[in-house]
């Protein structure tokens, strides 16, 4: 199995994530989702290169969706690196 590392940029979008929810939606909806975000995350670390590559955007770079949201993430030699957690936000200026 593959690890992953959460950028602080992506770590805070989870926390951002988290709180967004939690005032929609409410706690128990909020933990689901993250939680949720957290399964994604190891598998997209075990299947990388499942993801296709955004070059588009940042070289380097691939994208996988997780239900309303894109994350960005990079193949490092030891392991997956998520840079960004994003929704609408436009990835040109984001990362």
């Amino acid at each position: 199995m593959a690890k992953y590392r959460l950028t602080l940029s992506a770590d805070a979008d989870i926390d951002r994530l988290f709180v967004f929810g939690f005032e929609t939606f409410g706690l128990e909806q909020a933990d689901k989702y993250v939680s949720g975000l957290y399964v994604h995350l190891e598998d997209l670390s075990n299947y990388p290169q499942r993801w296709p590559a955004v070059e588009h955007i940042r070289e380097g770079y691939r994208r996988s969706i997780y239900r309303a949201h894109s994350i960005y993430f990079r193949i490092d030699s030891n392991e997956i690196v998520i840079v960004r957690i994003l929704g609408r936000e436009d990835p040109g200026k984001q990362l």
